[in-house]
C-alpha cells in the first residue's frame, strides 16, 4: 500500500509543477472620452473599469455604463446629445505598452493620458482581451446598438473609412481621412439637432503612405482628429481601442510573420532584450517539456528501486544459547 501511495504522490507533484504550455492572452487599452457629460455611469467625471473585458463586452459597456446610449437609442434629453460619436481603432497598443518608459507609440499613450484627465467625462478600459475572433470591434459595436437600441435607434448616419471591416447596409464609406474630416465638417454645418453620427476610422499602413505621403503614427492621427474636432467646437465623444490583432492576415503563419518583421539580418532579433507573445509561449513549453522528463526519470528511479528490493519470505528461529 504504501508504494502506491508514494506513486500517486510522485504523479500529482509531476502533474501540479508542469506548466500550462497555452501563451498568455494579449489585452489591449481602450480610452472614452467626452467634451460634457452625457450621462455616463454614476455621475462620476473619471472611470476605470479594471476587468478584463471582450470586444463585445467592451461595446455593450460603451452603451451602458459609457452613456452612449443615451444619445443613440433616443433623443428625448437634447442635453446629453452629441453632434458626432467618433471610433479610432487601432493596431498596435498593448496595455503592456501603457507602463512602459519608452514605446515606439510614447506620442499616442501621452495623448490618450491627457485626453483622458481633461475631458469631462472619461473612461479607461485597460484589459480587453485580443482574440482571433472572425467579427471586427466596429461590427460588435454597429450589431450592440442595434440590439440595444432595436426600433428606437436615433444615429443619422454610420460611416466608417475603407480600412474598417464594417458589414451593413446604408453606411457611409469613406475614402481615407481626408473624406473622414470633410464628412464630419459638413455634418457641422448642417441643422440636425439631436442627431448623432457615427464615425468610425481605422488604423492602416496603406492608407498612412498611399493618401498622406508618409508613415503617419496612430498618435499623429488621434492629435489631429482631436485638434479637428476642437477647432469646429462640436460636441463630440471619442472611442479609441486597439486590435494588434488587425494586422494579421494569417494567423496561423504568426511565427513565419514574425520572422519577417525582424528583417533579414536578424539583427533585430539578436539585440533585442524583450520576450514577446511568440517567445513566451516557447520558453513556456521547454520549461514544461524539461521539468515533465526530469520528474519521469525520478519516478522511473523510485520504481526500480522499490521493484529491487527483495525481502526473505521466512525467517530462522534464532538459536538457543
Amino acid at each position: 500500500m504504501g508504494k502506491f501511495t508514494a506513486i500517486i504522490l510522485v504523479c500529482l507533484f509531476a502533474t501540479l509543477h508542469v506548466p500550462d504550455a497555452s501563451p498568455l492572452p494579449i489585452t489591449a487599452p481602450a480610452f472614452l472620452w467626452s467634451t460634457h457629460d452625457h450621462g455616463g455611469s454614476g455621475g462620476m467625471s473619471e472611470i476605470v473599469n479594471y476587468r478584463r473585458l471582450s470586444t463585445k463586452d467592451l461595446a455593450k459597456t460603451v452603451l451602458s455604463e459609457g452613456g452612449w446610449s443615451n444619445f443613440v437609442c433616443s433623443r428625448d434629453n437634447l442635453q446629453k446629445s452629441v453632434d458626432v460619436a467618433v471610433v479610432l481603432v487601432g493596431k498596435k497598443l498593448q496595455s503592456s505598452d501603457i507602463s512602459r518608459s519608452s514605446h515606439v507609440e510614447q506620442d499616442l499613450i501621452d495623448l490618450l493620458k491627457v485626453s483622458f484627465t481633461s475631458s469631462n467625462f472619461s473612461m479607461a478600459f485597460p484589459y480587453v482581451s485580443v482574440s482571433d475572433e472572425k467579427e471586427a470591434f466596429e461590427n460588435s459595436l454597429i450589431s450592440e446598438i442595434m440590439e440595444t437600441c432595436g426600433d428606437h435607434t436615433q444615429v443619422n448616419n454610420v460611416a466608417f473609412t475603407d480600412s474598417c471591416s464594417v458589414k451593413g447596409e446604408g453606411l457611409v464609406k469613406l475614402e481615407g481621412l481626408p473624406a473622414a474630416y470633410e464628412y464630419i465638417r459638413s455634418k457641422l454645418q448642417t441643422e440636425s439637432k439631436g442627431q448623432t453620427d457615427l464615425v468610425i476610422l481605422c488604423s492602416s499602413d496603406s492608407q498612412s503612405s498611399n493618401e498622406l505621403g508618409e508613415n503617419v503614427s496612430e498618435g499623429d492621427i488621434l492629435s489631429e482628429l482631436i485638434s479637428f474636432l476642437a477647432k469646429s467646437d462640436a460636441r463630440y465623444t471619442v472611442l479609441f481601442t486597439s486590435d494588434p490583432y488587425r494586422s494579421i492576415h494569417y494567423p496561423s503563419h504568426q511565427t513565419l510573420e514574425r520572422f519577417l518583421a525582424e528583417g533579414p539580418s536578424g539583427k533585430e532579433s539578436i539585440s533585442s532584450t524583450s520576450c514577446d507573445s511568440v517567445c513566451q509561449f516557447t520558453s513556456t513549453l521547454l520549461e514544461g517539456v524539461i521539468v515533465g522528463i526530469v520528474l519521469l526519470l525520478i519516478l522511473i528511479s523510485g520504481l526500480l528501486c522499490m521493484l529491487g528490493i527483495d525481502t526473505p519470505t521466512r525467517f530462522e528461529p534464532p538459536q538457543e544459547s
